[in-house]
């Protein structure tokens, strides 16, 4: 299994925000995890990615358990987050963010070439290459996100939100670059409240509820399924 998720149960506090979650995600898929704000969906990117613990059950990613692992050790094996709301570092170049994604690798060229490829994607981002990254659009500070976690040549990429506050016009950009990066190799874990963008690309899909998972299958099939309709898609 590519990256599988066992029984994880995660707390704030007293609140426990995930409640026996299991899911998987095939290699070379786009899974897609829709749900109302609060639901889950971020802490279960956060968990994978090492940066909240599960008191119980495990993660599991190409045969390795990283339950437990320590974030950058996880990167290394092959998984990036993009968190929601960007995180840029705002006072450094776009090219500087997309060196900090690049942090793990060690070969210049190898590091020059992934640029490349972050540039053919995005374009806007080689012609803002010395811009400082505060000063950019929201759009393209997605852009610049998606770059830099892209920069540490992930297996699996973990996207949360990628399409809050844009526009409609952004928005179909930017889920026809997940399309791309996904045709490239990459696998993707996808939290995003446009459920109808998100069911369109994904192959499968998962409904998180309060920290339950109360659906899941076919991401065409999820769709057309009337609850999913009613509470998700304004049917």
């Amino acid at each position: 299994m590519f990256l599988e998720v066992e029984n994880i149960n995660v707390y704030y506090g007293a609140i426990h925000a995930l409640q026996g979650i299991s899911f998987h995600v095939n290699e070379g898929e786009i899974v897609t995890l829709i749900g109302a704000n609060g639901a889950g969906k971020s802490t279960t990117l956060r968990t994978i990615s090492g940066l909240l613990r599960s008191r119980t059950g495990s993660v599991k990613f190409k045969g390795h358990d990283i339950t437990y692992m320590p974030a950058e050790q996880i990167v290394r094996l092959g998984i990036s987050h993009v968190p929601e709301g960007r995180k840029i570092f705002a006072p450094l170049t776009v090219r500087e963010n997309l060196l900090m994604g690049a942090f793990t690798r060690t070969d210049p060229a190898e590091i020059e070439a992934s640029m490349q490829r972050v540039f053919t994607s995005f374009p806007r981002m080689r012609e803002r290459i010395n811009q400082l990254g505060g000063t950019l659009s929201g759009g393209e500070q997605q852009m610049l996100a998606t770059g830099r976690g892209l920069m540490s040549r992930p297996g699996l990429i973990l996207l949360d939100e990628p399409s809050m506050g844009l526009s409609p016009i952004l928005v179909e950009e930017i889920f026809r670059i997940i399309q791309e990066i996904n045709s490239q190799g990459t696998s993707i874990l996808l939290v995003e409240q446009n459920a109808l963008m998100a069911l369109s690309i994904a192959s499968r899909a998962y409904v998180i509820e309060t920290g339950r998972i109360v659906l899941e299958g076919d991401a065409r099939e999820v769709a057309e399924n009337p609850q999913v309709k009613n509470a998700y898609l304004g049917v």
